[in-house]
């Protein structure tokens, strides 16, 4: 009976051995695994930053621009109180038209800088997914995950400052 318990305990420190062991062993097969935090990658990106300054920049113009009609719609409607109601109608065809092309050039500038905004963050994203391979290949990485899908992460495997630096040093040589 003893012998058949001390085997049965031999057997279980061997089975636990194995899986202590093993995921080791497939660690090391699978090869070296990082992640990246996308967000900060892009807020931190040089280009990006640089691209919010434009549109924040052409943002303001439009804005300025918009005030400017703004202030035209109330001059005319401040003449219009002072006139008889037959001036007042023909005043009050004015300030739709105004109003018509204020509502207009809303739109069109929201599009437009929605647009442009769609495509650029667009064009940062790609750039950055190239980086990453790039950076992951040169590294030799077998895996580079996107932290917001990871459970748990240890933050020896974050690559992401590694990345950052890499995209902002490419960035600043391309500008030169």
């Amino acid at each position: 009976m003893r012998k058949t318990v001390s085997f049965f305990i031999a057997m279980l420190m061997v089975a636990g051995l194995g899986f202590v062991a093993a995921p080791k062993a497939y660690a090391a097969e699978m090869g070296k695994i990082g992640y990246v935090d996308l967000a900060r990658i892009f807020d931190e990106y040089q280009k990006t930053k640089e691209f919010d300054k434009t549109l924040e920049a052409k943002g303001a113009q439009k804005q300025s621009e918009r005030d400017k009609m703004v202030t035209e719609v109330k001059r005319l409607r401040d003449e219009s109180e002072l006139l008889s109601a037959k001036a007042k109608e023909t005043k009050q065809a004015q300030i739709d038209d105004k109003i018509k092309s204020l509502q207009e050039f809303d739109r069109i500038t929201r599009d437009s800088l929605r647009k442009e905004r769609d495509t650029m963050v667009r064009d940062i994203l790609k750039e950055i997914e190239v980086v990453i391979q790039d950076f992951g290949k040169a590294q030799g990485y077998s895996f580079i995950f996107n932290d917001r899908v990871l459970v748990f992460k240890s933050e020896g495997n974050d690559l992401t400052a590694q990345v950052v630096k890499t995209l902002n040093d490419s960035y600043s040589t391309k500008k030169k």
